[in-house]
């Protein structure tokens, strides 16, 4: 794998093209099977001729666009942010700070391992309690020293701080436990005031 590196675009590699394809052909028989099994189109010979036709382009269909997405798959690094795109028909692109990256997990499946990739998948602050990641880094041959690169920025920026509205001249820009609890007790006093009414 050719090293990635900041300010140049990168994609996948080849073989996560192959892997891709595999995994939607899949997907696409699976559901003509099930298409198949619901309708019963061998009792009738015509209607099989359809269903077989309609696999083929539909297979025909997945090379084609395999191709198109792999081609549109684009990753960019720079010294402050990463940028992704990708899509076919629906085109995704997003911006993800460092600062604001929490995890980078590295996923491969049984299939990935034979074909030697992996993906990266990244986690942001406003990302954290769901189960997607925010980005995914898909078709990554050598994820380790992708995954220390973009986690050496996350610790060299530091998290991203919360807009608290108080004066940018704060030596730390936090707040103590106790400045919340006492505003907290503040908002109670307030909510009990206005039940009583």
């Amino acid at each position: 794998m050719s090293e990635i590196e900041l300010f140049k675009d990168f994609k996948p590699v080849t073989r996560f093209k192959k892997y891709n394809l595999i995994v939607v052909s899949l997907v696409v028989i699976i559901l003509w099977l099930c298409i198949a099994w619901i309708i019963p189109v061998f009792e009738n010979t015509i209607l099989n001729i359809i269903v077989v036709a309609l696999l083929i382009v539909s297979l025909l269909v997945t090379v084609v666009w395999n191709s198109l997405y792999y081609k549109s798959i684009v990753y960019h690094l720079n010294e402050t942010e990463m940028t992704w795109k990708r899509g076919v028909w629906f085109r995704q692109t997003g911006i993800v700070p460092y600062n604001r990256i929490t995890n980078v997990d590295i996923v491969q499946g049984p299939l990935m391992r034979i074909f030697g990739i992996s993906n990266l998948r990244i986690q942001t602050a406003g990302y954290s309690a769901q189960n997607v990641a925010e980005i995914r880094i898909t078709g990554i041959e050598e994820p380790e020293p992708l995954r220390e690169m973009i986690m050496g920025f996350v610790r060299s920026r530091g998290p991203a701080a919360a807009a608290t509205g108080g004066d940018d001249s704060e030596s730390s820009g936090q707040v103590s436990s106790g400045e919340i609890l006492d505003e907290l007790r503040e908002i109670r006093k307030i909510l009990n005031k206005m039940a009583e009414k």
